[in-house]
């Protein structure tokens, strides 16, 4: 099995297939690196495509030590593979857990992003202390849950949060498959990614100075039934002065294999756009 070691050591897996410019997939907290297999069918017919499990993440390794993970940690993960791939600048897609990653790497290392996608991006961001207290108590909570009852119970229970109801109701067999490869996931690696990562990452508030600067083309994508996410997809297309922002209706947090037509249509336009230097051309004099 393709592993890649992270900046510690720790062995991260990943799948590599098609040809052309590259995209890196970055999936969310209750994903894996199959998250993206609507994605990969449709871009490896004209881009070199990359999935990855993060730390944590079966079969990547499950690291024992709290410290070994953290949103840092995460950014440099990825940036990893793109040396160990030999990638020298890539559209970078993230879910989630995944988006906030791709951001920190548009931030960070902006020469090596073609272009950003955050999806489903912004839970456990709120612009009122009060708010963004009251989810790392959530955060918190999902961490113990994860870490005392074991993968599955805890997996079940997450997988029928109020955010994934638009899928389970309207794709019951997406839906499940969905749940079913999240049960098979690690209790551990569950409770350590969102104590140490999810519970302490920055707010997307927080990061407002960054994202001002931010420079490669940015998508965020976000369903409309995805409540944790709204006000976070808002606050990053007024902030992001390369944002474009798309709201795919009656659709909620799993929105990558939830309507993946829609999906890979946007980002095939993002990436063709990008790469033509046209990204920002609406906000060009003629």
């Amino acid at each position: 099995m393709p592993h890649i070691a992270g900046p510690d050591g720790t062995r991260l897996y990943y799948e590599e297939v098609g040809t052309g410019s590259p995209v890196v997939f970055i999936h969310e907290y209750a994903g894996d690196y199959r998250t993206w297999e609507p994605q990969l069918r449709y871009f490896s017919r004209s881009h070199r495509c990359v999935t990855l499990s993060q730390r944590g993440y079966p079969p990547s390794d499950i690291p024992d030590d709290p410290a070994s993970y953290g949103q840092n940690i995460a950014r440099d993960d990825i940036i990893a593979v793109l040396d160990a791939l030999r990638i020298e600048a890539a559209h970078i897609v993230g879910h989630s857990m995944g988006a906030y990653t791709a951001l920190h790497v548009g931030m960070h290392v902006p020469r090596r992003c073609l272009s950003v996608v955050a999806a489903g991006c912004g839970w456990g961001s709120l612009p009122d202390p009060k708010q963004s207290e009251a989810m790392k108590a959530l955060a918190a909570e999902t961490g113990r849950m994860f870490a005392e009852e074991g993968i599955a119970s805890a997996a079940a229970k997450y997988a029928d949060a109020p955010m994934r109801q638009a899928q389970k109701n309207k794709d019951p067999r997406g839906w499940a498959e969905f749940a079913k490869m999240l049960s098979e996931h690690s209790a551990l690696g569950h409770a350590h990614t969102m104590m140490s990562l999810q519970l302490k990452r920055p707010t997307l508030w927080e990061m407002e100075t960054e994202l001002r600067r931010f420079t490669p083309p940015l998508l965020v994508i976000v369903g409309d039934e995805d409540e944790p996410c709204l006000e976070g997809s808002l606050f990053l297309k007024r902030t992001v002065p390369t944002a474009a922002l798309m709201v795919i209706p009656r659709t909620g947090h799993t929105v990558t294999s939830e309507e993946p037509a829609i999906f890979n249509a946007a980002l095939a336009e993002l990436f063709a756009a990008a790469e033509a230097g046209r990204w920002l051309a609406h906000k060009k004099p003629i």
